[in-house]
Formats: C-alpha cells, structure tokens, sequence
C-alpha cells in the first residue's frame, strides 16, 4: 500500500507502472488533474492546503478499508499539497486486483470518499476572481444548531 501527500509533482507513470503484479488482471487509475475552467470560470490555477497528519492518516484508513471492502490486492492513493497549473496531477488513485469490477469499484469509492471525508481543501484562482472550492455538506452530527450559533 502506498499512501502519501506530496509537495512536488506526483510521478504518476512511475506509481501505476510500481502497483502492476502477475496476480493482476486489472490496474485501475483516477488521475485527477487541474483544468482550465471551472463552473465557467477561466482557471489560473489553484492552491491545495490540508491538515497534513489529519488527511495521512485518514487516507490510509481509507486505503486498508477498500482492501478489505472490495477484495482488491493493492492500492496507491497519492494526493499533491501547494499550488498546481493547469493539466498537473492532484490527485492519484491506483487500484490492482485479479478483477477489473473490484478494481473499478474500488478506485470509485476511493476517490468519492476520499473528496468528502479527508481534510484537504482547495483554492480556485480564476482570472476573474479566487473562492474555496464547494465542499461536501458538514456533517450535522457534528454541527451547532441555529441555536447555538446565536
């Protein structure tokens, strides 16, 4: 399993070539990359921040739980820290298993968890304007009611 938050670029090629075994009969990939727009809005670039120690230790949780889950042999999940141009890697998800349904619903899962559960967050510059990206709802177990927030 590898599991790491980079600050440089991530070598993706180099880690998916890394996850292929002769047990595999699929290696799935999410590459997630920065594009050049955004609801419309033209992208300059954008600034990933994360509570470091946080985000590692959920990621692996998240790792060894798609190991177990999907019956997967391995999984890589690589996710990259400051600012990123257009077309670089932010994020890598890699899945090997004897079978590409495991692989594929792995790799989902993982990418989809990972986005609404892991303290990472990001930044968008625009030509026109900077917001934090929209983020998944906060949970309301752990949220203050409107009358505590008075």
């Amino acid at each position: 399993m590898r599991v790491e938050i980079v600050d440089e670029v991530i070598p993706a090629g180099e880690i998916v070539a890394s996850m292929k075994a002769g047990a595999d009969g699929a290696v799935c990939v999410f590459d997630g990359i920065v594009r050049d727009n955004s609801r419309g809005r033209k992208t300059l670039h954008l600034d990933y921040e994360a509570y470091r120690e946080m985000a590692l230790g959920k990621m692996r949780e998240l790792a060894t739980e798609a190991v177990g889950r999907f019956g997967v042999r391995d999984v890589a999940v690589v996710h990259r820290l400051g600012r990123l141009v257009v077309g670089e890697t932010s994020v890598l998800v890699v899945v090997a298993s004897a079978h590409r349904g495991a692989a594929f619903d792995a790799c989902r899962w993982l990418i989809d968890t990972l986005k609404k559960t892991v303290p990472i967050w990001k930044k968008e510059q625009f030509v026109d304007g900077v917001v934090w990206a929209d983020g998944e709802p906060f949970p309301e177990e752990i949220g203050l009611t409107a009358k505590e927030r008075l």
